[in-house]
């Protein structure tokens, strides 16, 4: 009875060790493990891929392709760091310390957060292009489009840090015992985090993509009947360029699958307790929010002719020739 009562335990030579819970049938804990795994590395992997090309290739360099770098990044950390600690929290035992614990919500409210910073600046990319074309070479610069992307993980790592300020000068006060990692937010900081990384950047990115989508609904019949100018409040005439509408598109679809795959999350993070302990049902809603780091390169093969030919460029070694910065792949 002793030994079956150790077995339960995280860590059996500790009296203070938690107890492991029920573990799955093992037929279903291969499959997860495989799926999980596949998952995984299919997002490293892409994501690599889409940050190689944009880095890679000159032709690359524009300011809407620096906003899908970061995204990229940020998509490729989640690959690389959260979903492998996922991984080992869906076993109910921290085996990695009180310190990675803690570092590992810190890297998943970070990442979460510029992800979704990535976003709300890709929808108001996408709106200064469809509604402002004749200011957008001016108003949106690479060193602009690179301030905001730097200032986007700078705010993000500062909000990360105060939602776990007190985790962060104590790391296992919420602990009840050794080999669990569990932190709590009180209601003021769960109520912040939900309007500056959920309802406040959803709210923008609707808005922008709503108003998006009207002008490039009626630029579209505006080409399709030959009529190719329209005119602005400033009496000034534009032409409505199909590469613009195509990228706003693609982006469109892009948020609108990284607000499917989120939405669930920050449901279940309202609705539940301020405790951000690993269960069964909330970690299929964080694996869904994570999924949709490997859907995003997914989106690009389907939609950018470019990332297919950057990608056979790669696999092919061809980038390691001489002069292949300046292929032409657009």
């Amino acid at each position: 009875m002793e030994a079956l009562e150790e077995a339960e335990l995280c860590f059996p030579q500790l009296n203070t060790s938690c107890r492991r819970t029920m573990r799955p049938q093992l037929k279903t804990t291969i499959i997860s493990c495989l799926l999980s795994s596949s998952i995984t590395l299919l997002t490293v992997v892409l994501n690599l891929l889409v940050i190689i090309s944009i880095s890679h290739f000159r032709q690359l360099h524009t300011t809407t392709n620096l906003l899908l770098l970061s995204l990229a990044v940020a998509d490729f950390l989640v690959g690389l760091l959260l979903m492998p600690f996922l991984l080992l929290h869906n076993q109910s035992c921290w085996i990695l310390g009180d310190i990675m614990c803690v570092v590992h919500y810190f890297l998943s409210f970070l990442i979460i957060s510029v992800s979704v910073g990535n976003m709300v600046l890709i929808s108001v990319d996408r709106y200064i292009a469809i509604c402002d074309p004749m200011f957008y070479s001016t108003k949106v610069t690479l060193k602009t489009v690179q301030l905001c992307v730097c200032l986007c993980w700078i705010f993000s790592a500062v909000h990360s840090t105060w939602i776990l300020w007190d985790v962060f000068e104590q790391p296992s006060r919420y602990n009840s015992c050794y080999g669990e990692c569990v932190v709590i937010i009180t209601f003021a900081e769960n109520v912040v985090d939900l309007v500056v990384t959920c309802f406040g950047p959803i709210v923008v990115i609707i808005l922008l993509y709503l108003r998006v989508f009207v002008v490039a609904v009626s630029q579209a019949r505006a080409m399709r009947s030959h009529i190719v100018t329209i005119t602005l409040q400033r009496s000034e005439t534009v032409k409505a360029k199909r590469s613009e509408i195509k990228a706003a598109r693609t982006l469109g679809i892009v948020v609108a699958v990284f607000l499917l795959c989120s939405c669930p999350y920050y449901f279940l993070t309202l609705a539940a307790e301020n405790n951000l302990e690993g269960t069964s049902f909330a970690l299929i809603e964080v694996w869904l929010l994570y999924f949709n780091s490997c859907l995003n390169p997914v989106i690009y093969v389907f939609f950018y002719p470019w990332f297919r030919k950057a990608i056979k460029h790669i696999t092919t070694l061809q980038i390691l020739q001489p002069g292949s910065r300046d292929t032409s792949l657009l």
